[in-house]
């Protein structure tokens, strides 16, 4: 007698060559509700090329075959490069090309918020090299200080071209830029940073320094140029310091390791030392933070944005898993739990995606003079930023645990899946500690109530949802004492999270079908959430998940 022990039976089929796009609903309502009349074919291109399976094997691959530090040539010059495979350029090279680096800088209104949906889309292929790119859209703001390196180096900021050599800039079709301030013995304190900037004359990029010291965290090495943080005699300043000067010189910047982290394995986090290496100051002297704060404030905009992309690239691999695969007679999807746990994450991912792209909303109206509301929209920027991060970040990893559990021990093995669910759980912490934690984003809404007028544009914010459930209206009607009255540091943290989850709501409230705002009031006002799953019995279950699916 003879058996057949290896069929396979009752395993979901790969996920691959699925539209992000047309499967977002969330995202596509969110957009025309900013963006009406906006014409979504660049994004829907996008949406089919970041679900194809090649696209797919590059994310993979460039996981599976990390970057690697290269300190000396083989005649034993110093050399500092970073190595990459090449499914890392694939995916630097889509990026750029679809402009999501520097390009909306050179465009007109809404650029800013197609950016940001374009990233979430890509964030749902591969978040590890998003990082530069992040980076290089985050860093205009910023420059803008110093006259002559914008003027020298814009147009490659902008450019749609990914060119990774190691070349000066002038001979490069287009750049990339980073950022390093922390060290070793401060972190996020970084007013106690000991590197140390020299004057060194002047010439057309402006005030030349000397800079000695070092990085502890400094993210994409082989950027073309960083901003950096260093003490000069007026206080700590930021300086622009290129790895290729304009002699044709490598600038001394030594990299003494990569970081081996957790996840984000495809991207390049390193340690470095300066040895009077040469930079531009950017800003006065002493304005160093405020003026690289510039930068970070976006690059905290795209850890929101990139969660919110997580998350929904984690819900569509426990829907798919859910809908193939069967127990106790049914398919998953079919199951009361289930439903009930996958209609829990549909509402959270589409509330992330919500807020995370009403601050690029911020971005886009506070950017160019002119628009009607634009004093309305930098408090909400100003406000909204730390809390959009502090909120969608903190709630990632939960969010990941989940969808994991969804794929039951599959979810858990790296194989699976080529390893995205596995991916995914990795990064959800990093959004959430880069660019400053849970703890930092709190201390800066503290800032945000102190420097503007915040409860009257968040009560007109929140008035649309106005009515539609008693615990909306109490929490908001309580918002403006507690803004007003708000001393205490330990208050922070609970006040971040209740005006996310209002704003939230009033988003919903606004683009989303009338059911998915009232669930949503329902399961994070009414009753809080500690686990997903928890959701009240006569909730729409399956309404909320086909939504999820993009219908």
């Amino acid at each position: 007698m003879s058996f057949v022990t290896h069929d396979v039976t009752n395993q979901p089929p790969p996920l691959a060559d699925h539209d992000l796009w047309a499967w977002n609903r969330p995202l596509r309502d969110a957009l025309a509700h900013h963006l009406p009349g906006y014409e979504t074919a660049r994004l829907a291109a996008m949406g089919v090329e970041f679900g194809r399976a090649d696209m797919l094997e590059h994310a993979r691959l460039a996981n599976v075959h990390p970057p690697r530090l290269k300190t000396h040539d083989r005649f034993g010059h110093r050399i500092d490069q970073v190595e990459f495979h090449p499914s890392y350029h694939a995916l630097m090279a889509s990026a750029l090309r679809h402009g999501l680096h520097g390009a909306p800088w050179a465009k007109g209104a809404g650029a800013h918020v197609e950016r940001a949906a374009a990233f979430m889309l890509f964030t749902e292929l591969e978040p590890s090299v998003l990082c530069p790119v992040s980076m290089s859209y985050a860093v205009t703001p910023a420059l803008r200080a110093n006259a002559g390196i914008t003027q020298a180096w814009m147009p490659k900021i902008v450019a749609s071209d990914y060119d990774p050599r190691f070349v000066p800039f002038e001979r490069k079709s287009g750049v990339t830029l980073g950022m390093g301030m922390t060290e070793k013995q401060g972190g996020s304190d970084v007013r106690s940073n000991t590197t140390r900037a020299e004057r060194d004359g002047a010439d057309a990029w402006g005030e030349r320094y000397r800079i000695t010291g070092h990085k502890w965290f400094f993210s994409a090495p082989m950027c073309d140029a960083h901003l950096v943080l260093a003490q000069a005699s007026g206080g700590l300043s930021c300086f622009f310091v290129p790895r290729i000067l304009p002699d044709g010189s490598v600038n001394a910047l030594r990299v003494q390791r990569l970081k081996d982290k957790l996840g984000n394995h495809a991207n390049a986090s390193s340690e470095v030392e300066f040895h009077d290496a040469i930079g531009w100051r950017v800003g006065d002297e002493g304005r160093g933070v405020p003026q690289i704060l510039a930068m970070g404030a976006l690059t905290r905009l795209d850890c929101a944005l990139g969660t919110a992309g997580l998350m929904r690239a984690a819900l569509t691999l426990a829907l798919h898993h859910t809908a193939h695969r069967s127990a106790f007679g049914r398919r998953l999807v079919e199951q009361p739990l289930m439903k009930n746990v996958l209609a829990d994450l549909a509402l959270e991912s589409e509330a992330a995606t919500a807020l995370a792209l009403r601050v690029a909303v911020t971005i886009d109206r506070t950017e160019y003079p002119g628009h009607p509301e634009r004093e309305h929209e930098a408090v909400l920027r100003r406000v909204l930023t730390p809390i959009a991060k502090f909120w969608i970040c903190k709630r990632g990893s939960a969010f990941g645990q989940e969808a994991m559990e969804c794929l039951g021990g599959n979810g858990y093995v790296e194989e699976h899946g080529e390893g995205v669910m596995a991916r995914i759980y990795r990064e959800m912490p990093l959004n959430s500690i880069w660019e400053g934690a849970a703890n930092i984003m709190a201390l800066d809404l503290l800032r945000a109530l102190r420097s503007a007028d915040v409860a009257p544009a968040l009560e007109r914010e929140l008035a649309a949802a106005r009515g539609i459930h008693p615990g909306f209206d109490r929490l908001a009607a309580a918002l403006p004492a507690r803004i007003d009255g708000v001393t205490d540091e330990i208050a922070a943290r609970a006040l971040a999270r209740d005006v996310a989850l209002l704003m939230q709501a009033s988003l919903l409230a606004r683009h989303a079908p009338r059911a998915v705002a009232e669930a949503f009031c329902r399961a994070r006002l009414a009753q809080g959430s500690d686990v997903f799953g928890t959701l009240p019995a006569d909730l729409p279950f399956d309404a909320l998940i086909e939504r999820a699916r993009g219908r």
